[in-house]
């Protein structure tokens, strides 16, 4: 990535809209941006897909589900989130259908976000990361979505991000990355699980230093944003 293209993520709006098909997808990415926001005093809320039913191995979808959402909500608050919504589509069988679609853009429409934020729709984050086919179907649905909406919808929103590699835009975020570790590790069932031998505490600290990358050019840490649709 180079800096020099890379613009700072616009400050001038009030509320942004989360869209995630699993629970953990907003911490995985975009936590320390999050806890910065609501700092200063924005509203930020999320609605997820999917309540994560099917993510726990070993653990049957009726005690997952409630779990998940459980962490989920423990999570989220503590970067500031307080209304946090699920969805029930099937975990791991999520799919960019009209239902999909339908469901998003009526969130769109009563919520009236100024910038709504997604996953990343590309196959791959890197070579050998392939992305998660729900992620691609879910990030396809929200662009969809928002196309959807009329021309002379008063309040609509102006920006639809994706968090992903090589962004448009960058939220420094020095001061929130450890705000960013406590809410991944919120997921505190969910972690132990994954990874049973390292530690939770452990995990989430690698994973925020990785989806924070230091940019000395724009400030210190960062998270970043591809900008799909402006109105």
């Amino acid at each position: 990535m180079n800096a020099k293209d890379v613009q700072p993520f616009p400050s001038n709006w009030q509320t942004a809209l989360v869209l995630v098909p699993h629970p953990d997808d907003p911490e995985y990415g975009i936590g320390a941006a999050v806890a910065k926001w609501t700092a200063a005093g924005k509203t930020v809320r999320y609605a997820l897909g999917s309540r994560g039913e099917a993510g726990i191995a070993g653990m049957p979808p009726e005690q997952a589900g409630p779990l998940r959402e459980e962490e989920q909500r423990r999570s989220a608050a503590i970067v500031g989130v307080d209304d946090v919504a699920f969805w029930d589509f099937p975990d791991s069988n999520i799919r960019d259908t009209p239902e999909l679609r339908a469901k998003i853009a009526e969130t769109i429409v009563t919520l009236r976000p100024d910038v709504v934020i997604t996953l990343y729709s590309g196959p791959s984050w890197a070579p050998g990361a392939p992305n998660q086919r729900d992620h691609i179907e879910f990030a396809h649905a929200v662009a969809a979505a928002f196309d959807s909406l009329p021309d002379n919808l008063s309040d609509a929103p102006v920006w639809l991000f994706e968090n992903g590699p090589d962004p448009s835009h960058c939220e420094t975020v020095d001061g929130y990355t450890e705000a960013a570790v406590n809410s991944l590790a919120a997921h505190e069932v969910y972690l132990s699980v994954l990874d049973p031998e390292t530690p939770v505490v452990e995990q989430a600290r690698r994973q925020v230093e990785m989806s924070t990358p230091a940019l000395p050019e724009l400030g210190g840490r960062t998270v970043g944003f591809i900008l799909k649709r402006h109105r």
